[in-house]
């Protein structure tokens, strides 16, 4: 399966953050652009290496209204601790079942872990940018703020 591209419709989802609220992606988007990080496993070093690098670009993709959302199949209680411990300023979203994961085309076959995947979607739902990088931990964050300027200014 193949991540969804630029020009594609990102699916509409919810999920529980970290904190147990129902965060749905429409209802972000109404605020602004978001910036949709599926990333494999909380805690592990790379995961916090891209976790950590879209927490210091918060202010700079703050700039053009984006909103930060992370998305792995750790539970609600291990996103709080990995949200907790790195001092993360975003919302961590639980996909167990990797439903949302098989709708953006990020879902492995079997028990494998979710590919690393970073989605731009603009306010229409459209995706501006797709980021696909396993060893790569700043380019997702990099690339996202380079599509939304590319983009928006």
């Amino acid at each position: 399966m193949k991540p969804l591209q630029k020009g594609d419709l990102a699916p509409e989802f919810e999920a529980l953050d970290q904190e147990g609220n129902l965060v749905r992606l429409t209802d972000c988007l109404a605020k602004g652009p978001v910036v949709l990080l599926f990333y494999p496993r909380a805690m592990t070093k790379g995961c916090t290496a891209e976790a950590c690098h879209f927490r210091d670009l918060g202010a700079e993709l703050a700039k053009f209204g984006a909103l930060r959302l992370g998305i792995s199949t750790d539970s609600v209680e291990r996103q709080e601790t990995f949200s907790a411990k790195h001092g993360l300023d975003f919302p961590l979203l639980s996909d167990p079942d990797r439903d949302i994961a098989a709708a953006f085309g990020v879902k492995r076959p079997g028990p494998l872990f979710n590919r690393r995947v970073t989605f731009v979607i603009g306010t229409d739902r459209v995706i501006i940018e797709t980021i696909a990088s396993e060893t790569s931990m700043d380019a997702h964050g990099d690339g996202a703020l380079a599509a939304l300027r590319a983009k928006l200014s």
